[in-house]
């Protein structure tokens, strides 16, 4: 595999990890924009832009947009996060400048009024599916409790108060402020020529116009905090908790995933067979969240109502002993594995790659090959572990609970 980057003059960086053995290759645009660089008003309007995008623009109606990505038999897709939205398609070598073109078009798409109305329905009855999912409503008041006054408080699909309220000029304007050359990264990974990447990016993105709005990424300062949502007629218990973990650019990431694969992945943990083995909890899991500027560890619980405060002690024994003594070699080996065979078998897809390379641009500016990827993980001594414990010990700074319990005793 061979890396190549290249920064256009109006500031657009593109990155190309070139396979010519493969028989794909994926292309994705990372645009630096999410839920964290909205403001109350606007609440929502990322992911309701990434919408309106597959609209089409004054050339390309939303039909088009569908016909011809399904001509090419493209895999294409696009997502929304707190911190970025991507635009991407995995497609067949000589297909590589129609899924350009394509992505390039709605990345700049019209944003006509009947078709924002229209899709601000579809994002209202998204908003309401999701409002009858326990573990979502948990996690985004966990976010917003835990992130209060700071931009990752922000809920990603915003509220059916702001999306009501939204105006197509807001999002017009949010568009204008957020895309651009300065925000987006043009990623292709898989079987293609660097010359020819060049000429896409040159000839479909070379006249996009600078734009990089400021984002501020001080670490975030938790007040903490618990809060419990009654859904009385609820079957099961569904508690989340949130602490700090390191932030995206700290190199004892590495350490926070591998540790949270032994104390909380969902097979083979401690939280498995303490909790999940034995029948005491359905879910019982900790995970580790990047984010920039600042990280998190996120656990989550699901169990019969009548043994959550149980759970919770259990959890709270098994992280106090982990933050006192550590983890063994054996854990630690086994974490190892797990997580570089993850990394491998999704190497083997272009796709799998489009992901890992343009994260690792946009939250680092760096490029890391598979190699460069798994020689960090399996650096990791349970030394490292310890050094990251004593900075970011696992704990609960804040919780939140949906389910018919209004508070558990001790919380």
């Amino acid at each position: 595999m061979h890396f190549h980057h290249r920064q256009l003059p109006n500031g657009l960086n593109v990155i190309a990890e070139l396979n010519p053995s493969v028989h794909s290759a994926a292309v994705g645009f990372f645009v630096r924009a999410g839920s964290r660089d909205e403001t109350a008003p606007v609440s929502g309007v990322s992911h309701f832009l990434e919408h309106m995008a597959f609209k089409g623009n004054d050339r390309l109606s939303a039909d088009d947009v569908n016909r011809v990505f399904d001509e090419i038999g493209a895999n294409y897709n696009a997502s929304t996060s707190e911190e970025v939205t991507m635009f991407y398609a995995a497609i067949l070598p000589e297909y590589l400048p129609q899924a350009t073109e394509i992505l390039t078009a709605i990345l700049f798409p019209s944003l006509r009024q009947e078709d924002f109305d229209m899709e601000k329905q579809v994002i209202l009855e998204e908003i309401g599916m999701y409002e009858d999912q326990p573990s979502f409503v948990a996690y985004e008041n966990l976010m917003r409790t835990h992130f209060a006054g700071h931009p990752l408080s922000m809920a990603i699909l915003g509220s059916n108060e702001s999306i009501t309220n939204l105006k197509s000029e807001q999002m017009r304007q949010y568009h204008r402020e957020h895309y651009g050359a300065g925000t987006i990264t043009m990623a292709v990974a898989g079987n293609s020529d660097w010359n020819d990447v060049q000429k896409l990016a040159e000839q479909y993105c070379g006249a996009w116009p600078t734009v990089k709005p400021p984002r501020p990424t001080d670490e975030a300062q938790s007040a903490g905090g618990t809060k419990f949502i009654v859904r009385e007629h609820a079957k099961q218990q569904h508690v989340m908790q949130m602490a700090a973990g390191p932030v995206a650019t700290n190199p004892l990431r590495h350490a926070a995933e591998l540790l949270t694969l032994v104390v909380g992945d969902d097979s083979g943990s401690r939280l498995y067979w303490q909790l999940v083995d034995p029948g005491h909890a359905d879910t019982a899991e900790v995970g580790y969240n990047e984010y920039d500027g600042t990280g998190t560890y996120l656990t989550a619980l699901s169990c019969r109502p009548e043994d959550t405060a149980a759970n919770l002690a259990r959890i709270a024994d098994i992280y106090a002993d982990v933050n006192r003594n550590g983890v063994t070699d054996p854990e630690l080996a086994a974490a190892k594995s797990k997580a570089l065979s993850k990394i491998v078998l999704r190497s083997e897809r272009p796709m799998g790659r489009l992901s890992s390379l343009g994260s690792n641009w946009v939250y680092r500016g760096e490029y890391q090959s598979v190699e460069e990827e798994l020689a960090a993980l399996r650096a990791v001594t349970t030394a490292d572990i310890r050094t990251l414990l004593e900075a970011y010990p696992l704990g609960q700074t804040t919780m939140v609970g949906v389910g018919p319990l209004a508070g558990v005793n001790g919380a």
